[in-house]
């Protein structure tokens, strides 16, 4: 019969790991984040708003007003304004809301609303309470969630939704 050899392996104890602080660690082991020693290109966090389309989203709105829609749209809804785009330009987490700035009377090219994803429709509620800007609450397109129609500084429908987490 064959005997077994038995091979002793030593293996660290739990004292023996902890030792000095690697670089990117505090001495309570929390990762330091530092800005000044990562190169890699920095990539925005994503806006806090989506267009419920399939494609960059096309409204009309009269000449002079762009203040109060960059107020309603960056101020309100939380878009980003594109200074660098020709024309009137609004990003979106997903898409881009273009408006075509034209001389009044305006001819709106039909009466069905933008859809708009926001994080919290009752933070957007407050916000419309202070603003003095009139809304009509609403079934949403999503069923079983509610949404508030509106109409924006140039006289477009928007329709806004809180976001829904797919699962």
């Amino acid at each position: 019969m064959k005997t077994k050899e038995r091979i002793a392996v030593s293996t660290p104890s739990a004292d023996s790991l902890v030792g000095e602080p690697i670089p990117l660690e505090e001495a309570g082991g929390t990762p330091v984040h530092r800005e000044k020693d990562d190169r890699r290109q920095r990539m925005p966090e994503p806006l806090p708003v989506r267009l419920v389309t399939v494609e960059d989203a096309r409204l009309v709105a009269p000449a002079g007003i762009e203040t109060r829609l960059d107020g309603f749209y960056v101020g309100l809804l939380g878009f980003e304004r594109e200074a660098e785009a020709a024309g009137l330009v609004y990003r979106a987490e997903n898409h881009r809301l273009r408006f075509e700035v034209v001389e009044p009377p305006l001819a709106y090219p039909g009466m069905r609303p933008l859809g708009i994803e926001i994080p919290s429709l009752l933070a957007a509620e407050h916000k419309l309470i202070e603003a003095k800007i009139e809304y009509f609450r609403q079934k949403s397109f999503v069923p079983g969630h509610e949404a508030l129609l509106l109409q924006d500084p140039a006289g477009n429908w928007i329709e806004l939704a809180g976001m829904t987490e797919l699962r």
